[in-house]
Parts: C-alpha cells; sequence; structure tokens
C-alpha cells in the first residue's frame, strides 16, 4: 500500500472522467486507473498495472544466450527469472503533462546490456494508450517488452457471480504449457480457462472485458502475444507482450543500434 511519502512521488493524469495515477519511483506502475470514480484495477498486495521489460514473463533457469554467450539472471521466481528488471527500478520522468507522462530508465546490472527504456501513458476520456521503447547503447541483445495489468474481477465490491468480469478472446492458438510453466513449443488449440498460458494473436492482441450492466474494456495491442492470468479470485490479467515466455531463448528479437523494440497497447472503454 501507499504511504503518505510514495503518495507525494505519484503522477496523476486526468481526461474527461477518467483519472491515472502512476508511480515512477516504484517501477513506474500504473497504480490506479478509475473511469467516473470507479477503481478498474486491483488495490493491495498485487495490484494495478506493471511493465514487464526487458523480458516478459518467465526465463527458464533464468539463463538466455546472445550468440556465443550464456547470461545468468537472478531467480526472482524459482527456479525461473520473472518479469524483467523494470518494475524494480526507480524511473526518470522525462515529461509530464495533463493527460500524458513519458518516462526512462537505464539499463543495468542485472541486466548485462546497456541501453534505455522509454514508457509512455497517453489518457483521454475514453481510453489509455501504453507505449514501451527498448533501445541499446552498444551491444545487440535480445529483448522482450509487454505490460502486466490486474483488472478487478469485481466492481465496488461486489462479490456476486452475475457482476464478474467476462473475458472474450480469439487467438489462434495456445502455447502448451510445460509442467516448469515454460511453453513447451507445441502450439495447441487453445482450451477453457481458467488460464495461466499464452496465446498466439498473430494479427495483434484482442481481448474484451466486460461487467455485465457497468462497463466494456478493450484491450489492443501491436504485439501478436498475450499471457491470460485468470487463477487469482480478485482479478484477471491480460498481458499483452512481445514475445512468449522464455522468449529470450525460444523467439529471439534482437534490440540493435538502428531497430529498436517498441510495443503498444491501447485500453478503450465504454459504458452499458
Amino acid at each position: 500500500m501507499s504511504t503518505d511519502t510514495d503518495q507525494k512521488r505519484e503522477i496523476r493524469l486526468a481526461a474527461g472522467d477518467a483519472e491515472l495515477t502512476i508511480h515512477p519511483t516504484n517501477g513506474c506502475r500504473l497504480v490506479s486507473l478509475r473511469v467516473g470514480g470507479t477503481e478498474l484495477l486491483r488495490q493491495g498486495d498485487r495490484y494495478g498495472c506493471f511493465p514487464m521489460v526487458p523480458w516478459a514473463g518467465r526465463i527458464g533457469q533464468g539463463r538466455f544466450r546472445n550468440g556465443g554467450e550464456t547470461h545468468q539472471l537472478p531467480l526472482n521466481s524459482p527456479p525461473h527469472a520473472i518479469h524483467g528488471t523494470g518494475r524494480d527500478t526507480s524511473w526518470r520522468t522525462a515529461r509530464k503533462g495533463a493527460s500524458e507522462a513519458a518516462f526512462t530508465y537505464e539499463l543495468a546490472d542485472p541486466w548485462p546490456y546497456t541501453g534505455c527504456v522509454t514508457q509512455l501513458f497517453e489518457l483521454t476520456g475514453d481510453s489509455l494508450t501504453l507505449t514501451l521503447g527498448v533501445e541499446t547503447y552498444d551491444d545487440s541483445f535480445p529483448a522482450q517488452a509487454g505490460w502486466h495489468p490486474w483488472f478487478l474481477r469485481h466492481l465496488d465490491g461486489s462479490t456476486a457471480d452475475e457482476d464478474a468480469v467476462r473475458l472474450d478472446f480469439s487467438p489462434e492458438w495456445q502455447e502448451e504449457r510445460g509442467e516448469d510453466h515454460l511453453p513447451t513449443g507445441r502450439r495447441v488449440e487453445p482450451h477453457p480457462g481458467p488460464w495461466d498460458d499464452c496465446f498466439g494473436m498473430p494479427d495483434g492482441v484482442d481481448a474484451t472485458l466486460t461487467w455485465p450492466g457497468r462497463l466494456e474494456l478493450k484491450v489492443t495491442s501491436t504485439a501478436e502475444w498475450a499471457v491470460v492470468y485468470d487463477e487469482q479470485a480478485e482479478a484477471v490479467c491480460v498481458e499483452p507482450q512481445t514475445g512468449p515466455p522464455n522468449g529470450l531463448n525460444t523467439a529471439p528479437r534482437l534490440v540493435t543500434p538502428i531497430d529498436p523494440l517498441e510495443i503498444r497497447a491501447t485500453w478503450s472503454w465504454r459504458r452499458l
């Protein structure tokens, strides 16, 4: 939970009846999104929405290769490394307006390469656009980026089943998940939830969350992958990302001096 000191460090954006709160020094986490006074993101222990960068999801055993070099990352979710270093880093506020803001941080240990990460937030009265960019200062390296939002399963404290959020999406395939929670490399037909699984959407991520009679929120992204996690009673996660879990090893996307990595996602909503 935020302390009084933390709250002074928070940045607030507003447009129409939408209000956004960001905490740059706490991993540039999106702390809160309120629409018409209603909070859409879980609060408490696992809360808000954090950036996953310079990798997304799990890296098997915390190891990845770049050419002939093998790198070992700390195992922050043993036996794997998970969700990148950006969420544990203090970001610098590069620009702030009434409804948009930009933040950066420098890649550093335990990530073995130098570079810069930029995150943008652009809020309107009925949408939020998020952008992440990864640049290298020197050597090329594989990287991933994405977001991990905790959307509330129920709004305004309701616990009724009929008020629970409904998730609709149509992936082309599902990555088969092994006992180690990493994709096995097989693509299978999507199966019913609950999920802690990665899905392929080659035309871009497109998912809709509907709180019956209240609000519809669409998650769209230039990314072609999404992890869906709905095994928790309080929240549902739809996570656009530029590659699958363990993708630094299985589907590496190189960031080079002339070809940075960029991902964009938009959350758009309407009242029902």
